[in-house]
């Protein structure tokens, strides 16, 4: 079965996590972040090792580990019934991270459309990032250099996925303005889909 999806897309800090938390809440949405199900495996255990050594330097975990996870949390999601595939769309945010991601997930994934949250003003994107280091204790948004090598990975590696997909399903969101305008954007669209 290939899941109804909609992808939250954009660079670290444009806010796919507020909005999917908010979509999310919505009966017959379930939101999963691929960021949330790495930052609360134990860093003890062997995949969490692995997620805090690539994550500490701003780089994405290697993908046959990312899908394995993910594809672990959708299918325990499933089994407590918290996401209902046949009845649900997921919303996705923080995969697929780059194109051989979204080649491996094309036989789960049925994407209906793409949110690409652009946020231009780069000064934007690093104070929010460090505020949710604060936050959230979010070890690999604290450090300038890290948000400045995850921003660049952003541009190399994960960008390149909306031409995967097409330009046909992406929307593009101005990011900059308040998270409820972002909603409202976003929300006009969701009704058509």
């Amino acid at each position: 079965m290939k899941y109804r999806t909609i992808l939250l897309f954009g660079a670290p800090g444009s806010g796919k996590g507020t909005q999917g938390r908010i979509l999310g809440s919505i009966p017959n949405f379930f939101h999963c972040a691929c960021g949330d199900v790495f930052r609360n495996l134990d860093i003890e255990s062997e995949i969490g090792k692995v997620f805090v050594e690539y994550s500490s330097r701003g780089e994405l975990v290697p993908d046959e580990q990312t899908v394995e996870l993910w594809s672990k949390s959708i299918a325990l999601s499933t089994q407590t019934g918290r996401f209902r595939p046949e009845q649900d769309t997921l919303v996705l945010d923080g995969i697929p991270r780059n194109v051989h991601q979204a080649e491996m997930l094309s036989d789960v994934l049925d994407v209906v459309t793409i949110f690409y949250l652009r946020c231009t003003n780069l000064d934007n994107l690093v104070q929010r990032m460090q505020r949710r280091a604060l936050k959230e204790n979010r070890l690999d948004d604290a450090s300038l250099d890290v948000i400045r090598k995850r921003l660049r990975t952003y541009e190399k590696e994960t960008k390149p996925v909306l031409r995967y997909y097409g330009q046909r399903l992406v929307h593009r969101i101005d990011a900059d303005q308040a998270p409820a305008k972002v909603l409202f954007d976003i929300l006009r669209h969701v009704i058509k889909v």
